[in-house]
């Protein structure tokens, strides 16, 4: 495998690679082995200020927002095609960084790539207002505006992939943006500056800035002159983000966190169902916010099924995520590690059996977690309501459809749902009687681009995806045109008219 040099990460501020205002960094650590890959400039406030002013005035008096639709989606479909040429120096930045398999982040890239040009076909053909005739009178029609700045805060699991997800609406729309990426993930978002920058957009039109979600993060927020912010990330960070958006009332969309159920019935194709379970958890290290994290299981299935789960977490292959046979890579940092554990250990405690598969002895110095299932688990148990991010299922049992969606609902989270039936009236019905975002029926997670992303309850506020994320990277302006002659109201007139004649 070819590998790639990887120097002291910068931030990107109108069309420069620059060192914070402060001069401070800190270390970018490798999951796999715990020591350091390089240093990252830190951003503060007056770093997030300088970008916002860049991104302001190339939105207010730059080319960006006012170019042709066709000018400005030459420069989005460059970038795809950057995307593309780097892809494998991408994939390897991705694993790297995060920890992920390399043969999951290669897909990364090319999903990357597919956003931006998505992106660009959907700017033409689907963002299309709407224009009514009111008698002869008048033509009323909508028309889509961009905004402004842009503030996007992205998380470290998958992040090249969900930076360009936000960040390609948001420039094929007209807007200029500053980028805050996950402090543990710097790497292929500095690439994503490089691409653009190579892409030859204008000053100030893509802005990143470096740095920790209480220092850089909240001062974007907080900017009077940002006006939206999209975050992708906990659950907890994302409403202290809302509360902070409120005083200079930004449009907020949040995708958070989740506790997606997967719901298998004893009719269902069994083996298909288990292939999707066990990808839907263990895959990304488990670091995935629709995973399916709770496992209900039909009784009469529950024992067979769960000796075929643990067949399949022993043979799992756990190891160097830049060796594509592996698997499972290490989490992505000590911390988020620790916190992992520790719900093991909280499952334990609260009376669950634990299984799990190995993690070799060679690779102690890495945040690895082995597969883990929690069985013998009930719904109230706090490993079965709060989100746990890693890779490890909680396994419950249920018989009847009424109990399955009671305890499916019976979490605060709604962001997936996975349902396995051949009964298809049967799977509608569970469906939507899931309190969810989303939710598939005999398949795992599919993404198609043209549909909304995002969750209910306390997994999120808003929908992005498809023509949704015009809804929310616009502004909609309505237009009345009269074309007739059409009465006016003639307040005060005759009232003029009689003072007058008084006078005379």
């Amino acid at each position: 495998m070819t590998t790639y040099k990887v120097g002291k990460v910068l931030h990107y501020i109108n069309g420069k690679f620059v060192e914070g205002v402060a001069g401070k960094s800190f270390e970018n650590i490798n999951p796999f082995n715990n020591e350091v890959i390089n240093e990252v400039a830190e951003g503060f406030a007056e770093d997030i200020d300088l970008a916002v002013k860049a991104a302001k005035k190339a939105f207010d008096d730059g080319p960006w927002g006012t170019m042709s639709v066709d000018e400005r989606m030459k420069y989005i479909l460059r970038i795809a095609a950057l995307i593309e040429e780097n892809a494998e120096e991408i994939a390897y930045l991705e694993s790297l960084d995060t920890g992920l398999p390399i043969s999951q982040t290669k897909k990364q890239a090319s999903r990357a790539a597919e956003n931006f040009r998505f992106y660009a076909q959907m700017v033409k053909s689907r963002m299309v207002g709407e224009a009514y005739k009111v008698d002869g009178d008048f033509i009323n029609y909508t028309i889509y505006k961009p905004i402004g700045v842009a503030g996007l805060i992205t998380p470290w699991n998958t992040p090249f992939m969900l930076e360009t997800w936000k960040v390609a609406p948001a420039l094929a729309t007209g807007n200029t943006v500053v980028l805050k990426p996950a402090e543990w993930s710097p790497l292929t978002a500095n690439k994503l500056a490089e691409i653009i920058h190579e892409a030859g957009l204008p000053e100030g039109v893509f802005n990143i800035v470096h740095g920790f979600g209480e220092t850089a993060g909240e001062s974007l927020v907080r900017h009077s002159d940002v006006r939206l912010i999209s975050f992708t990330g906990e659950t907890t960070t994302g409403a202290e983000i809302i509360k902070n958006s409120a005083d200079t009332l930004k449009k907020t969309s949040m995708e958070l966190g989740g506790k997606s159920p997967a719901i298998i019935f004893a009719d269902a194709d069994l083996e298909k169902a288990l292939d999707a379970v066990v990808w839907g958890v263990f895959s990304l290290n488990g670091e995935r916010c629709t995973a399916n994290s709770r496992l209900f299981l039909e009784k009469s299935i529950y024992d067979s099924f769960v000796e075929r789960l643990k067949e399949r977490v022993q043979n799992i292959s756990v190891g160097d995520p830049l060796d594509s046979s592996t698997e499972l890579g290490p989490l992505i940092h000590k911390k988020h590690w620790e916190t992992v554990l520790n719900y093991i250990e909280i499952a334990k405690k609260e009376g669950a059996e634990v299984f799990s598969g190995n993690v070799p002895q060679s690779l102690k110095n890495g945040n690895f977690v082995p597969p883990t299932l929690l069985l013998n688990c009930h719904n109230g148990m706090k490993v079965a309501q709060e989100e746990i991010f890693g890779p490890v299922m909680a396994v419950i049992p249920f018989e009847t459809e009424e109990e399955v969606i009671k305890m499916a609902n019976d979490v605060k989270y709604g962001l997936a749902a996975y349902v396995w039936t051949n009964n298809l009236k049967l799977g509608h019905r569970i469906v939507q009687s899931i309190e969810s975002g989303m939710a598939w029926v005999n398949s795992q997670n599919v993404r198609d681009l043209r549909i909304p992303f995002g969750g209910t309850k306390y997994s999120g506020i808003g929908r992005e995806g498809g023509h949704y994320s015009f809804d929310f990277y616009t502004e909609v302006q309505v237009i009345h045109v009269a074309i007739g002659d059409h009465h006016i109201p003639q307040f005060g007139k005759s009232k003029k008219a009689e003072t007058i004649s008084a006078q005379q």
